[in-house]
């Protein structure tokens, strides 16, 4: 039964410009189901099917939340990276918001490799051995500490497959999607209306350009992971 206290009213996705997708040009035929209208040139996503599915994704995260569950938020386009980021470190979640790398995934193996050796190189750095190799050596060290922050720095404290994975942007983050759905990941994404609805276990129909838009569908989604984390502390 959806919960009511989410707070996912029309007025407030309007004024973020949720409803905003693409021109009708590039459009998803499969998308017509949440489609509303076309308005200069622009179709104009449902926001009352908006609602309802980021309502469904509030239930699904609060629920997992409530029982441990670990998320992965992925966004990598810049227009979200910086949303993603403070959405994940609000709710305690893990996030990827520079690049993926292709088999994050479905090559735990490798990247459970390249963490290890992330998380070696920042003790070094912070126990200040790296200041007594010489120079050219610690310039190395240095920048393959650097390479690693930017692309598993959100990722650092995960020791396994993630059990949710929300994503922004279905297009950019296509190969981040077929992972899930290889491995069998539970999936919810913001989609806009060049996408296909059918890829996600649940697909949240909203503008994934504006940056007002994906803040919005984030908070959202993080209040509800944040009080079923909650819940999971009073009733472990």
């Amino acid at each position: 039964m959806t919960r009511r206290y989410w707070n996912i009213n029309l007025e407030e996705m309007m004024e973020a410009g949720v409803h905003f997708g693409h021109g009708t040009r590039k459009w998803n035929p499969r998308m017509a189901p949440y489609i509303s209208a076309k308005r200069k040139g622009i179709h104009i996503t449902n926001l009352t099917k908006t609602a309802r599915f980021l309502s469904e994704a509030c239930d699904l995260v609060f629920d997992a939340a409530s029982k441990g569950k670990q998320f992965l938020i992925v966004g990598t386009k810049n227009k979200a990276a910086d949303s993603v980021a403070r959405a994940a470190i609000r709710a305690r979640c893990h996030y990827v918001n520079k690049k993926w790398l292709g088999g994050m995934l479905t090559n735990w193996s490798t990247t459970e490799t390249r963490l290890h050796k992330f998380r070696d190189l920042r003790t070094e750095q912070k126990t200040g051995r790296l200041n007594h190799l010489p120079k050219r050596d610690a310039a190395m060290l240095k920048r393959q500490l650097s390479h690693l922050q930017t692309y598993l720095g959100g990722i650092k404290y995960m020791t396994g497959l993630p059990d949710i994975v929300i994503l922004v942007d279905q297009q950019e983050e296509y190969t981040a999607l077929r992972e899930c759905i290889t491995l069998g990941i539970p999936t919810i994404c913001l989609i806009d209306t060049n996408c296909d609805p059918d890829l996600a276990d649940i697909s949240i129909p909203a503008n994934d350009d504006a940056i007002a838009s994906i803040r919005l569908i984030l908070n959202k989604l993080v209040f509800a992971i944040c009080e079923g984390r909650s819940s999971y502390i009073r009733n472990p």
